[in-house]
C-alpha cells in the first residue's frame, strides 16, 4: 500500500507569501488540476515551471481526502475557499467545479479508467502510442489502485449487469472495453485519496514551484508586427495583490485550467470571437472564432432506491462499470448519504453542445455562462433510453432482490427515491420524459479550446506563439468513460513531446 507522500508541500507557497527571486520561468503552468500537476512535474525535469492554482491545498481537509466523507456529500461547498463551487448553468442546472491544488481529481469519485480507442483516433492528435502507454503507466504507479475486492452493493450490480446482458465479463481491467469490469480507483484500501497532487512529488527540486491562491487574470502579450506571442501572466492573491511573472526566451505559457477556466482566460486576454469581445470592450489580441464553442458535458441520469437494511450499507465510490460502447455506461455509488443507493447512466459520445460567454469581463474569479444543451441531439435521448432500459433490466435481476422492502403480503417492492423508472420501460415516450426530468451533470464538461479549432494537434493555440492548452477543454469527444486518467495521462504526455520538441530544436 502507498503511504501518504506530503513532500510535494516543499514546492508549494501561498500567493500572499510569494516573493520569487525571478520573476521568469522557462514554462507558466495556469491550473494546478488534473492535467497541470503531471504537466508541471514533467516539465520541471528539465526546465523551471512555475504552476498557478487559484485554489489551496487540501492535505489536511478531511470532507477532501476521505472516501467515507465525500460520499456523505460533505465538501462544504461555499463561494470563497472550498475545494470545490458551485454553479448553475445556463440550462438551469445545478453543477460544480474543482477548486483546489490537483483540481476536481481531489472531489471526485476516484473512478480511474483508460480513454477508449475512438477518443484517441477523433482526438486531432497524432499520438505516440508507446509514449502514451508510459504515460499512463508513470500516473498509475503513483495515484491508481488495482482492488478486485467490491463491497456487497458493487457486487451485487455486477452481478446485475452481467444479467441485463452486458457481456462479457472482463474482470478488472483498466481499459474501456464493452461489457462488465471492475476498474481502478484513486482512493487506497483504507479509503485515502491519491490525486493529481501527487505527482508533484516527482517534480524537481529547484525547478518546481508552486502558488496557490493565485488567481491568474489574463495572459500577457509581446506583438512584432504579425507575430503575437505569449509573455507571461497577471495573477492576483487572496489580498487582491497584482503580480506580474514573466517567461523565459523560448518559454511558453501552458493553460490547464479545465473547460471553464481555460477559454475563459482566453477571452479575458483578448482572443476569441471579435465580436463578443467588443461587446465586453475587451481589447482585441487575436480573432478566434472558436473560443468557447463546443461546449460539452455528458448527461447523467440516476435512478436512486432507499435501502431497506436497519444499518446502512458501507458506502464505496463507483468501481464497477457497464459498458455499451459509444452509447452509454452504467456505474453505482453506493450509501450516499448513508440513506440509497443510485445507479446512473451516463451518455457516453453525447453529441449535443452548448458555449461559454463571459459573466465578467473584470474578474476571472466570477465563473463564465455556460450552457451544455443537453439533450438538444436526438440522439442523446436514445442513448439515454437505452442505458435506463438496461437499469431496469438491472433491477429485476435476482442479485438485487435483497435492497427490496417486503410489504405484509410478501410482496417485494422498490422504495425509489425520487422519480421511479417507469414500469413499462419500452415506453419510449415515458422513458424520454424520465431522461429530461432527470437529467443531472456528471462534471466531465469538455470543449471549449477544441483541437483543430482552437488549438493544433500539439496544443497550440492557433495564431498564437508560446502559448499552449492542456486539458479537456482541447477535448474533440468524450473520451468514453470518466475523464480523470485521460486527462491525467495527458498532463504527463504533453509534457514530454513539449521536451522532446524542445530539444529537438536545440
Amino acid at each position: 500500500m502507498l503511504c501518504a507522500d506530503l513532500s510535494y508541500l516543499k514546492f508549494v507557497k501561498d500567493a500572499t507569501t510569494f516573493l520569487p527571486e525571478d520573476n521568469h520561468y522557462d514554462y507558466i503552468v495556469v491550473g494546478g488540476g488534473t492535467a497541470g500537476c503531471p504537466l508541471a512535474a514533467t516539465l520541471s525535469e528539465n526546465y523551471t515551471v512555475l504552476l498557478i492554482e487559484r485554489g489551496g491545498d487540501a492535505h489536511t481537509n478531511p470532507y477532501v481526502m476521505r472516501e467515507e466523507n465525500l460520499l456523505d456529500n460533505a465538501l462544504q461547498i461555499n463561494d470563497k475557499d472550498s475545494p470545490a463551487e458551485s454553479f448553475t448553468s445556463e440550462d438551469g442546472i445545478p453543477n460544480i467545479r474543482g477548486r483546489v491544488l490537483g483540481g476536481s481529481s481531489m472531489v471526485n469519485f476516484g473512478f480511474y479508467s483508460r480513454g477508449d480507442d475512438d477518443f484517441y483516433n477523433r482526438s486531432g492528435i497524432d499520438w505516440d502510442f508507446d509514449m502514451q502507454k508510459t504515460a499512463y503507466e508513470w500516473i498509475e504507479e503513483t495515484v491508481v489502485f488495482r482492488k478486485n475486492e467490491l463491497n456487497l452493493f458493487q457486487s451485487s450490480v455486477r452481478e446485475a449487469l452481467l444479467h441485463a446482458d452486458l457481456k462479457p465479463d472482463n474482470g478488472f481491467t483498466l481499459d474501456h472495453e464493452g461489457g462488465t469490469k471492475t476498474t481502478g480507483s484513486t482512493f487506497d484500501a483504507t479509503g485515502r485519496r491519491y490525486g493529481a497532487v501527487e505527482l508533484l512529488n516527482k517534480g524537481k527540486p529547484g525547478n518546481l514551484q508552486v502558488i496557490i491562491n493565485a488567481t491568474v487574470e489574463r495572459v500577457l502579450f509581446n506583438s512584432y508586427s504579425t507575430d503575437i506571442s505569449a509573455a507571461g501572466v497577471i495573477y492576483k492573491d487572496s489580498n487582491g495583490r497584482s503580480q506580474q511573472v514573466q517567461v523565459r526566451r523560448n518559454g511558453e505559457v501552458i493553460l490547464s485550467a479545465g473547460a471553464l477556466g481555460s477559454p475563459q482566460l482566453l477571452l479575458l486576454s483578448g482572443v476569441g470571437p471579435s465580436s463578443d469581445l467588443a461587446s465586453m470592450n475587451i481589447p482585441l489580441v487575436h480573432h478566434q472564432p472558436f473560443v468557447g464553442q463546443f461546449m460539452i458535458d455528458p448527461p447523467l441520469n440516476q435512478v436512486s432506491f432507499i435501502s431497506p437494511f436497519p444499518i446502512p450499507i458501507k458506502g464505496s465510490s463507483d468501481r464497477t462499470v457497464g459498458i455499451q460502447k459509444n452509447l452509454y455506461i452504467i456505474e453505482a455509488v453506493s450509501a450516499i448519504a448513508s440513506f440509497f443507493s443510485p445507479a446512473i447512466t451516463k451518455t457516453s459520445r453525447p453529441m449535443s453542445s452548448g458555449s461559454l460567454k463571459l459573466a465578467s469581463a473584470k474578474s476571472a474569479s466570477i465563473t463564465p455562462r455556460v450552457r451544455f444543451n443537453y439533450f438538444a441531439d436526438s440522439r442523446d435521448i436514445s442513448a439515454c433510453i437505452s442505458g435506463l432500459q438496461t437499469i431496469g433490466k438491472m433491477i429485476r435481476s435476482p442479485s438485487m432482490d435483497q435492497y427490496k422492502f417486503v410489504d405484509k403480503d410478501g410482496n417485494k417492492y422498490y422504495q425509489f427515491l425520487g422519480l421511479s423508472l417507469p414500469e413499462n420501460i419500452s415506453d419510449r415516450s415515458k422513458m424520454e420524459s424520465y431522461c429530461r426530468r432527470t437529467v443531472a451533470p456528471i462534471y466531465h464538461y469538455h470543449g471549449g479550446c477544441t483541437m483543430k479549432k482552437v488549438t493544433d494537434g500539439d496544443f497550440k493555440v492557433t495564431g498564437i506563439k508560446a502559448l499552449r492548452v492542456v486539458d479537456g477543454s482541447t477535448f474533440v469527444a468524450s473520451p468514453g468513460t470518466n475523464p480523470q486518467a485521460t486527462l491525467l495521462m495527458m498532463g504527463r504526455y504533453a509534457g514530454l513531446k513539449i521536451r522532446e520538441e524542445r530539444i529537438r530544436q536545440g
